[in-house]
């Protein structure tokens, strides 16, 4: 929704704006912190789907008061 607000214009000057800021060797830097960041929520997000998926499989109940 946000994206199709941001039009090309705008986001050269945001582009620009952060290159000012940050300079032009920092800003690799912290597009490789958030790239590990995300890849890091990605991974944990999957663990806890295989953790789900051991659970059913192995027939143990989430909720200790469930009996099976």
């Amino acid at each position: 929704m946000l994206l199709g607000i941001i039009g090309g214009q705008e986001l050269v000057v945001i582009l620009i704006v952060a290159l000012l800021i940050f300079g032009g060797k920092k800003i690799p830097e912290l597009m490789r912190g958030l790239g590990k960041g995300i890849k890091e929520y990605k991974n944990a997000l999957n663990s806890v789907d295989d953790d789900e998926q051991k659970d059913k499989d192995t027939g143990k109940s989430p909720d200790p008061t469930q009996s099976n």
